[in-house]
């Protein structure tokens, strides 16, 4: 049976997954109560243990930073969309790079996203912004740059008519997963004409929901993850590497 932790009467925290799938499982901040959250995080605390948390909401960022918070030692990342409770995450991976694309700079929050979470599993991450279709030459000399370091798989992020995805995998050999982002305003806004577009391109290309910078993130890790041994005293962190600088 998967080992879990329970806290209280409201978490079922899942600890087996990094030793079944190759990636810790990411605790959503959105809908939680602060106490909710605070408690996950305790529990996971006291067993010396890390965790990400994604999406936190502002009352739970001012919660951990005050007097609740004491003793977490939680660390904010992307401009406070990521949280960090020090300890390992349970999942080691191979090198590795992937390449962050943003097609605008209002994409880049959610590659910032992506980017905070693939650092602390310690994949070597490469980035690319504001090289979307409305000027290609910034494109073909960012992809240059990037396919010199070899990336083994491309998130690419655009809003408004999402058509970069589509484009790059054009021009590369790697795999794209196209995030569409919710910029964008009008007919189709917000996301949707990006996801439509991005579903129905000619170029072969993989698609996640709307801003799910998170799970194109935790997709593109688990083509690192190496096998871990089954045993009650496993506790083995990733190594964290620093981005490459764009």
């Amino acid at each position: 049976m998967p080992r879990e932790l329970k806290v209280a009467g409201y978490a079922r925290l899942d600890r087996d997954r990094p030793h079944r799938i190759g990636v810790p499982e990411v605790i959503l901040g959105e809908g939680k109560t602060v106490d909710h959250l605070l408690g996950i995080l305790r529990a996971l605390s006291e067993r010396g243990e890390g965790a990400l948390v994604s999406r936190p909401t502002a009352p739970q960022r001012r919660a951990l930073a005050g007097p609740a918070g004491r003793g977490l030692r939680v660390r904010s990342l992307a401009r406070g969309r990521v949280l960090r409770l020090p300890g390992p995450l349970g999942a080691v991976y191979r090198d590795g790079a992937v390449a962050l694309v943003s097609a605008g700079t209002s994409d880049v929050p959610l590659a910032e996203e992506a980017e905070a979470v693939l650092t602390e599993l310690g994949l070597r991450v490469l980035t690319a912004h504001d090289v979307g279709v409305a000027g290609l030459h910034r494109l073909l000399r960012a992809v240059r740059r990037l396919e010199a370091h070899r990336p083994e798989i491309y998130l690419v992020f655009a809003g408004r008519e999402g058509a970069l995805p589509t484009v790059l995998a054009g021009l590369v050999r790697a795999p794209v997963l196209g995030v569409p982002t919710s910029v964008g305003y009008g007919r189709g806004g917000r996301g949707e004409a990006a996801l439509s577009a991005m579903l129905q391109s000619c170029a072969p290309i993989a698609v996640v929901n709307i801003d799910a910078a998170v799970p194109a993130a935790l997709f593109a890790a688990q083509r690192f993850a190496r096998p871990l041994p089954r045993s009650r005293g496993r506790r083995r962190g990733s190594r964290r590497r620093r981005s490459t600088p764009t």
